[in-house]
Order: C-alpha cells, then sequence, then structure tokens
C-alpha cells in the first residue's frame, strides 16, 4: 500500500522543531485550491505555518518552482505590504518552504459562492488596492530578487500569447485579433516595479475589514505595475465572466478603484491596453487549464464551464480598442 504522508513531511517537521523547541509538530494536511506545486498545513506549538512544495519526482520549474515565491516573500518582509514571513525552507530535491500563516478568509465576490458582507467588500478591495500602490511604490531596485528580468508591456504581451496560441483554435474565437491589436501599440513602459501578477480579492486574506496577507505569488515578476491595476479591475465586473461569475453587492466600479489606487492623481495612462491585455491573458490562462483538463493532464470538470468566459474576455478586449 502506498504512503499518502508527504514526502517532505520529515523535513518540515524537523525544522519547525528547531523553530519551535520542545513544541509538537502536527502533521502536513493538504489545503485544497492551490495549482502551483502542493501546499499544507502544519502547526507547530500554535503557530500556523503553510507549506509550498514540489511534487516527489517533478522538478522545481514552471508552476512547481515553490522557491521563486518565497524570493518575493522575502523581498517585501517588512516593506509595509502585508505578507506572509518566510520560516524555512529547503531546495534540496523536493523542495519546499513554509510560511506563517494569516487569518482571515479568501473570498472573491463576483466568482466564488461564499458570500461577503456587501459593506465589507468596498472596504476590502480599496485595502488590496492601497496595498498594491504600496508595493509599486517600492524601489525595485531596493529588492534582493537575484536576476531578474525585466518585462516591458511588449515583453507580457509575447508572454501571455504564447500561452493562448497553445491552447486550441476553437477555444479562443478573435485571439489573433486582439493579440493584433495590442501588438500594433504597445505602450513605453512605466517605471519598473514588484508585481504581483494575479492579485485580486481571491488572493488575499481579510480579517473583517483588515487586509493580513496578499497570497498566491506564483506569476510575481518586475515590470509595469499597471499589469496588475488592470488585472484587479477586472473583478468590478461581473460580466466578464458569464457563465462562473454573478452580480455582487458592494462591488466598486473600475473608476472607484482607479481613484484609490491612484489616490484621485492625474489619469492613469494607456490603461485601456492593460484592461485589453488582461482580458487575454485570462482567456490564455482559462483556455489553458480546459486544453489540461480536456487532455487529462489535470482532470477537473469545472474547467468545462470556462469557455464562455475565454470567449468574452477576448471579445472584449477588442473591443475595448477597436
Amino acid at each position: 500500500m502506498l504512503s499518502t504522508r508527504p514526502a517532505v513531511t520529515d523535513r518540515v517537521q524537523a525544522a519547525l522543531a528547531d523553530l519551535h523547541p520542545g513544541a509538537e509538530v502536527s502533521e502536513l494536511a493538504v489545503l485544497e485550491g492551490g495549482r502551483s506545486g502542493l501546499t499544507y498545513a502544519v502547526d507547530a506549538g500554535g503557530h500556523g505555518y503553510v507549506v509550498k512544495a514540489v511534487p516527489e519526482g517533478r522538478r522545481a520549474v514552471g508552476r512547481n518552482d515553490v522557491l521563486r515565491q518565497a524570493v518575493a516573500l522575502r523581498a517585501l518582509h517588512g516593506r509595509g505590504v502585508p505578507v506572509p514571513t518566510v520560516a524555512a525552507e529547503s531546495a534540496d530535491p523536493p523542495a519546499w518552504f513554509a510560511m506563517t500563516r494569516a487569518a482571515g478568509e479568501s473570498v472573491e465576490p463576483v466568482l466564488d459562492t461564499q458570500t461577503v458582507d456587501p459593506e465589507l467588500v468596498p472596504v476590502r478591495m480599496s485595502a488590496l488596492a492601497r496595498a498594491m500602490r504600496v508595493m509599486h511604490g517600492i524601489d525595485v531596485t531596493a529588492l534582493d530578487l537575484g536576476d531578474q528580468e525585466v518585462l516591458a508591456p511588449a515583453d507580457e504581451l509575447a508572454r501571455w500569447t504564447r500561452t493562448l496560441r497553445a491552447v486550441p483554435e476553437e477555444l479562443r474565437p478573435q485571439g489573433e485579433e486582439l493579440v493584433a491589436l495590442l501588438a500594433a501599440a504597445p505602450p513605453a513602459a512605466a517605471r519598473s516595479a514588484l508585481t504581483h501578477g494575479d492579485c485580486r480579492l481571491g488572493n488575499s486574506l481579510f480579517d473583517g475589514p483588515s487586509l493580513t496577507a496578499i497570497i498566491d505569488w506564483e506569476i510575481w515578476a518586475v515590470g509595469d505595475p499597471r499589469i496588475d491595476l488592470a488585472w484587479f479591475l477586472l473583478f468590478c465586473e461581473p460580466d466578464n465572466f458569464p457563465g462562473v461569475g454573478h452580480a455582487a453587492a458592494g462591488v466598486p466600479s473600475e473608476a472607484q478603484m482607479i481613484d484609490v489606487y491612484s489616490e484621485n492623481g492625474p489619469p492613469v495612462e494607456d490603461l485601456d491596453w492593460f484592461r485589453a491585455l488582461a482580458r487575454l491573458k485570462m482567456a490564455a490562462i482559462m483556455g489553458h487549464n480546459v486544453k489540461r483538463h480536456r487532455e487529462g493532464t489535470h482532470v477537473d470538470p469545472v474547467q468545462e464551464t470556462l469557455p464562455p468566459t475565454v470567449a468574452a474576455m477576448l471579445r472584449n478586449g477588442v473591443r475595448l480598442l477597436s
């Protein structure tokens, strides 16, 4: 009979026992929901941790490169952005790292079935917009991010175009039209910043109105901060997600969130280009997930609900730039 005990258990328990001498360290419990590496919860003497690990026998690349996430978390520690603290890590295969477990809940109002008090929704979105602004204002050259490529807007377009073109053509109507419109006039890059890449309420933890942590740093990068802002704005509009999204009370408008992010300062330039790119990016990610499901790489029947949203993202992106 095969053991279901995570391969990294002994190493994680030993590391946490060193941090909490004499404390009992629990077994690792699987946390569902993540799509990168493996995710576990573990307790050590009353202290909660989340562990991200590479699946046994897999290489630490792409979605399994969990230690790359730890780089961003360490860089932001103490910089005014609420993120978990990296407590321990190991590069020995299978690689893993443990981070503090923040209190709170993670709910995406327009996508999740779990509901949030409508009065809390704009408060939470505003708190996250302000945290993004703080993160984007940090001098990226002062952060220890290793040898990290700086991505210009055109680089981001190339990255997500490759992902989109790996999706079967029937799943991405108007995809090439949107790519052509974006490629015709990429904006000049703004000052580079550390970007999360998937910054939204669903990747944040809140205790009531208080933002306790921004989580899920799988696709962070150094690049244009408008990448994050445009992505965040997608979730202000349930019509972007036909078949999977729904109207949620309290969700603020894109204009309101732009004002919060910019502190009512000058307009964010070329934002429609980035809003269209965000739609291409979402279509690419969702389309790729549908493809993986249909090929049996990651079977998840929920993915069959996504094709209408993929088409809507591409259609709306074209509309923004036409």
